[in-house]
């Protein structure tokens, strides 16, 4: 197995080769932490990528759109308010990624294979402290995505452009701006897992009627590569910039 083999291994189990739509779906719960605190669940969490993988020279680019919603720890049910504050869901337009060959960090798991991903970031917040005391922890944004797919051992004998998979994405983030924490120690973490779906209809219903109802364009990958990505940290701030929040 070459590290081009492997590369294209990852693609097909994130995506399709053939540049058809893929719509991953995930759900967990968002635990909050403090010093001297025990653990909380504050959120459930459920979320969707819709994909689509382009080839370019040398690589590909991945067009993507990613909705998640905030959801009542018990009942299950998309928050509109916690704690009389508005929620501000995800809603990241685009997410794009450019991907080059990279050494994917692969398991061997028996019947399946694990390509795992680790992502630290650390860049300037969007949201200055000094502008947004009670929105913002740190001049600085701080968080660690590390993502599993799983993918049948196969998926390095099989042509075809896209192989099942499932996956577990675990984030440790800052306090969301939404909540107006401020600069109170501690933070989030997110603990998710999920599946390649056959279409985007298998979302469940309920889902797939909010994003209908608020942001249709959710149910489709972008048609070509834009920038800057959208978070939701940038997204929080467009909306206060023009008075939505």
């Amino acid at each position: 197995m070459t590290p081009a083999d492997l590369f294209q291994a990852f693609a097909r189990t994130r995506a399709s080769l053939d540049g058809g739509e893929v719509t991953f779906w995930w759900s967990g719960d968002v635990y909050a932490w403090s010093p001297d605190q025990p653990y909380r669940r504050v959120f459930g969490f459920e979320g969707l990528n819709v994909a689509r993988l382009v080839t370019t020279d040398g690589g590909y680019e991945l067009l993507t759109r990613e909705a998640a919603f905030y959801l009542d720890p018990d009942t299950r049910e998309i928050l509109e308010t916690w704690e009389k504050k508005p929620v501000v869901h995800v809603w990241n337009d685009p997410a794009n990624q450019r991907w080059r060959p990279f050494p994917v960090p692969l398991t061997r798991l028996g019947d399946q294979v694990c390509f795992s991903l680790e992502i630290p970031l650390a860049y300037p917040s969007p949201l200055p402290v000094a502008e947004f005391p009670e929105n913002s922890a740190d001049d600085t944004y701080k968080a660690l995505e590390m993502f599993q797919f799983f993918a049948p051992a196969t998926v390095f004998e099989t042509d075809a452009p896209s192989v099942p998979s499932t996956m577990s994405w675990t984030r440790m983030s800052p306090w969301l701006p939404w909540m107006e924490q401020g600069q109170l120690p501690g933070g989030l973490t997110f603990h998710c897992r999920g599946r390649k779906l056959d279409s985007y209809d298998e979302v469940p219903e309920r889902t797939r009627a909010y994003v209908a109802a608020h942001h249709p364009e959710f149910a489709h990958a972008p048609e070509a590569w834009s920038e800057p990505n959208e978070t939701s940290w940038t997204y929080f701030r467009k909306l206060r910039d023009r008075g939505a929040l």
